[in-house]
């Protein structure tokens, strides 16, 4: 969704309120794609602050469905975003890159909503996402779910030092 601010420009001190949506129903990332299970419009507030300056204030409230990292059992992780911007539609997008302004969702006089969502959202995703905080993950042997099942995999590992030495006992019982 593409929201037109020329009208927000041209005069100072002017409040705009718009409801937007964030169509996608995938949010792809390098990690994955992730499902939306549930996503509330935006409530998106723009103020002119002057020599074409905006401000814009909105949340972003998302549920994607993501896999834990250690046991890759499907998890809800909530995103709630309050976000408060301001910008310069003065700059050309030539002079945006020259800065190292990452805002790449303004062309022109034009908000693209899609590529604004994306960009808060991945800056915002978590680190790490875990199924609860003790999940014990999967068997390294057999790749059983450790909080489902308790698998018989001999789980013991030597110190790497002690390889060279190990070697020799395994050549000595030939």
């Amino acid at each position: 969704m593409q929201i037109n601010l020329s009208e927000l420009i041209q005069s100072e001190g002017k409040v705009m309120s718009i409801e937007a949506d964030y169509q996608p129903n995938w949010y792809q990332a390098k990690g994955g794609n992730y499902k939306i299970v549930q996503k509330k419009p935006l409530q998106m507030e723009f103020t002119n602050l002057g020599k074409k300056k905006i401000r814009l204030e909105t949340e972003i409230d998302l549920t994607l469905q993501m896999r834990c990292d250690r046991c890759l059992e499907p998890v809800l992780q909530e995103i709630r975003i309050d976000v408060s911007r301001e910008f310069d539609m003065d700059k050309t997008d030539q002079q945006r890159i020259e800065a190292l302004d990452e805002i790449n969702f303004i062309s022109g006089n034009n908000l693209d909503v899609e590529r604004f969502v994306y960009g808060e959202v991945l800056i915002n995703l978590p680190m790490k996402v875990l199924c609860r905080e003790d999940c014990k993950g999967l068997c390294n042997r057999c790749g059983a779910n450790l909080n489902q099942v308790t698998c018989n995999c001999d789980t013991t590992e030597l110190d790497p030092r002690m390889a060279k030495i190990r070697d020799i006992f395994q050549n000595a019982n030939r």
